[in-house]
């Protein structure tokens, strides 16, 4: 397919992205491009003018800062990957990102494209809220932080207001006895999660779960904080009979995506099973 006619501009600054947008309302800011190039090439999305971003270096970090871990929208999924301040204080973070796409993919898309996207199978929205994360959302006016929970709206449909622009990522450092896992079943065509669990657990000295924080991804029309999952945990020992009764909750009170490669009953079953193994990785990894 061969996408609707459109007009493309690079900006170099956020300040100048930021402008451009404002005088384009129907314009679409392109990242890495792998999720927005896909929709208008099947004509899902036909935006008059795209408003490249790439050229933005500043919006590609990872920092330590104020007991936070910021990241930058336009940080790649590999930098994260390979991250080692990451893999030391927030490892949710680079396993995730292992998990997506290909090395091609990995090296040009960017975390702030895929949380932008909120695809109902994207990896990132899954970790995002297990991490209890916040959006800085640039706009001309100004800043706004947008809690995780509140972020992911519905199929493809995110927070960010009109003129507004995923700025960066913060993450409080986790701390005292914590683990974490993300896992993952992949589509084997697309690559994108039929199921993915992400967990990070803080358990007490004696074994129990001081805080459960889980997030899933793949089996509803956005990813969702399994509540009744967290709260089976919180205040009982991670044992495996636990873990089994908590996991049963993990698609309470959602609305199942169902198709060809997965049936509602399916994913239910599969949303049960992976998360009884994040818990699983999540409380082997705490130290």
């Amino acid at each position: 397919m061969i996408p609707a006619q459109f007009d493309y501009v690079r900006a170099h600054t956020l300040d100048e992205a930021l402008t451009l947008l404002a005088q384009n309302e129907d314009a679409k800011i392109l990242a890495g491009g792998h999720s927005l190039i896909p929709a208008m090439k099947l004509r899902l999305a036909m935006p008059p003018l795209l408003i490249d971003i790439a050229p933005i270096k500043d919006l590609s970090y990872i920092r330590e800062e104020d007991g936070q871990i910021r990241i930058g929208a336009m940080t790649s999924h590999y930098q994260i990957e390979s991250s080692d301040l990451l893999k030391k204080i927030c490892p949710l973070l680079p396993e995730c990102a292992g998990h997506i796409g290909d090395v091609q993919v990995r090296n040009k898309g960017t975390i702030g494209g895929s949380v932008a996207h909120s695809d109902p199978g994207g990896d990132w929205p899954a970790a995002i809220i297990a991490l209890n994360a916040e959006m800085v959302a640039a706009s001309k006016n100004g800043e706004r932080s947008i809690k995780a929970d509140d972020f992911f709206i519905e199929l493809m449909t995110t927070a960010l207001e009109p003129g507004e622009i995923l700025r960066e990522i913060r993450i409080n450092k986790p701390s005292g006895r914590t683990g974490q896992a993300y896992v993952k079943m992949h589509h084997p065509a697309s690559g994108f999660a039929v199921v993915g669990v992400a967990v990070s657990l803080k358990l007490e000295g004696n074994g129990k779960c001081e805080n459960a924080s889980i997030g899933i991804t793949g089996v509803s029309s956005k990813a969702y904080r399994a509540t009744a999952v967290q709260s089976a945990l919180t205040g009982s020992k991670v044992d495996d009979q636990t873990t089994a009764t908590a996991a049963a909750h993990a698609a309470d009170g959602v609305d199942i995506n169902g198709d060809l490669f997965a049936s509602e009953d399916y994913r239910r079953h599969l949303a049960q099973v992976y998360t009884r193994r994040a818990i699983q990785a999540a409380a082997s990894r705490v130290k």
